[in-house]
């Protein structure tokens, strides 16, 4: 009996062995699965990635609504506040916050429509009510911008998803306003300060703020639309050219922009960097003084100039220069017409409308005062000029110097880089520098600021820019190129107005 009892534990102890080692094979198996789950899972994850760009010119707020410093707009416009209109980098308008928009047969009355799923970077949902907010406040607190709404007369929210906007005349322009700060849209309940802090809804939040040296930019997880490249970007600031460019060269930056002709020249020659231009809208322009006592109040003698000016020759020497000009209106902006051909080089044809006047009428030459900057250019114009018998007299003067001699009114011409996006305006302004006049194009320019849309805005401003060029008020050269350098690895990033507009959302590490 105690044998068969024997006999039978044994078994027992050998059946229980086998279960506990085909528990531990199954308990290591089941592991080994566990732990192969998580590997795959690990390794779909991507890493954070942080780009820092370098740029001049740092700030002393992020206040985007009352300290105008350019730098403010580069850097947050699009990438941490929002507009109702945006625009693309050829400078053509786009849907942003309103997805698309309206405009009432008269040019009355706008209809915007806004997206989907709008939220700041604090949850908060963004709504039409956001909208009719922040531009009263625009115009009531007098932000950056706001003078371009003086013909608002009343907005309005009909449904959470649509703004209308009335106006008290015609004003074309209104959709490319609300493109830049006056288009902002502000959280009415955002308890901030916002000389360090900002809050909006694009697809970055401000991080960190550091007065004169960076702000850094994260991704924001709230952000309605699509999740920008990289979760971090800092925007480093440097006090001059030459300590950025070492920077970049070092590896401590990724990025530096907008450079100076001569120094993306020099990088280009570097194997380890990249260097890509764009366009800007700069222009360098010829001024002509339009003033009585001046020899060019007389349109023939500004038009003998254009002739002698050999702008493809200029255009082709400067290594700022993107493509000639032949008027008042650059390639990005609205209106714009290739006039290069009003006035093709022709020296016979300059001299003979030149030889007119006779030599004695231009006494000592003609008064050239330019900035030191411009001397060599100055030169080489003064040349052509000469070249159809016209004696040039070129001053080339430090800064406050210089602004003597052109407040005082003592020069015929002058060289100039002319920025922003209506630079043209000057030529319907008879106090601006060239102090031009002409009703024709007076009358033209109004009537295209005072277009029903944005098509007869745009002919009015070309047959406005014809009759200015025509009319030699001036001579357009150039347009200018932006330069940005870059290490090889980066990608998304900007060429166009990089000067002035910097969207971030694209820009990643590879």
């Amino acid at each position: 009996m105690r044998t068969q009892r024997n006999d039978a534990w044994k078994r027992w102890a050998v059946f229980v062995a086998v279960a506990a080692s085909l528990c531990m094979l199954l308990w290591a198996g089941w592991t080994l699965l566990k732990d192969s789950h998580v590997i795959d899972h690990v390794s779909s994850i991507q890493s954070d990635t942080a780009v820092t760009i370098g740029v001049p010119d740092a700030p002393s707020s992020i206040d985007i609504r009352t300290d105008d410093n350019p730098a403010i707009e580069q850097a947050l416009l699009g990438n941490v506040y929002e507009t109702l209109v945006s625009r693309n980098q050829d400078n053509s308008l786009a849907a942003g916050l309103a997805k698309q928009w309206e405009v009432s047969e008269d040019g009355l009355s706008y209809t915007f429509t806004l997206q989907s799923g709008l939220r700041f970077s604090n949850g908060h949902a963004l709504d039409s009510s956001d909208v009719v907010w922040s531009l009263q406040q625009a115009v009531q607190q007098q932000y950056v911008g706001s003078e371009a709404l003086d013909h608002l007369a009343e907005v309005a929210n009909p449904d959470k998803d649509t703004v209308t906007i009335t106006l008290s005349s015609p004003d074309p322009t209104l959709p490319r306003t609300l493109a830049g700060r006056a288009g902002i849209v502000y959280d009415e309940d955002a308890s901030i300060d916002y000389a360090r802090q900002a809050l909006g809804s694009g697809p970055f939040t401000v991080s960190e703020f550091r007065q004169g040296v960076s702000i850094v930019l994260r991704g924001n997880d709230s952000y309605w639309g699509q999740a920008p490249a990289s979760s971090q970007i800092t925007l480093r600031y440097f006090a001059d050219e030459s300590s950025m460019v070492e920077a970049l060269r070092n590896g401590e930056i990724d990025m530096a922009l907008p450079l100076s002709a001569a120094t993306a020249q020099s990088l280009s020659e570097d194997p380890t960097l990249m260097v890509a231009t764009g366009e800007s809208l700069n222009k360098t322009t010829l001024v002509f003084n339009n003033d009585a006592d001046s020899i060019l109040s007389d349109s023939q003698m500004r038009q003998a100039i254009r002739y002698l000016v050999d702008t493809a020759v200029i255009t082709q020497s400067q290594a700022d220069a993107s493509q000639e000009l032949g008027g008042p209106i650059g390639p990005l902006d609205p209106g714009y017409e290739d006039l290069t051909g009003l006035f093709p080089h022709d020296t016979d044809q300059g001299a003979a409308l030149a030889s007119y006047f006779g030599t004695s009428y231009y006494g000592g030459g003609l008064r050239f005062v330019v900035q030191q900057e411009y001397a060599t250019l100055a030169t080489t114009i003064a040349s052509q000029i000469e070249q159809g018998g016209v004696p040039v007299n070129v001053e080339a003067l430090a800064e406050n110097d210089y602004q003597v001699r052109i407040d005082s009114r003592q020069f015929d011409l002058t060289l100039r880089t002319e920025d922003g996006d209506d630079s043209a305006a000057q030529y319907a302004d008879p106090q601006s520098l060239s102090q031009y006049t002409d009703s024709q194009a007076q009358d033209q320019y109004k009537a295209a600021m005072a277009a029903p849309n944005d098509e007869e805005y745009q002919d009015g401003l070309r047959a406005f820019a014809r009759t200015v060029s025509q009319d030699a008020a001036s001579d357009w050269l150039y347009s200018c190129r932006t330069f940005v350098a870059a290490q090889p690895r980066l990608s998304g990033y900007a060429t166009n107005m990089v000067d002035r507009w910097l969207p971030l959302s694209d820009i990643a590490l590879s």
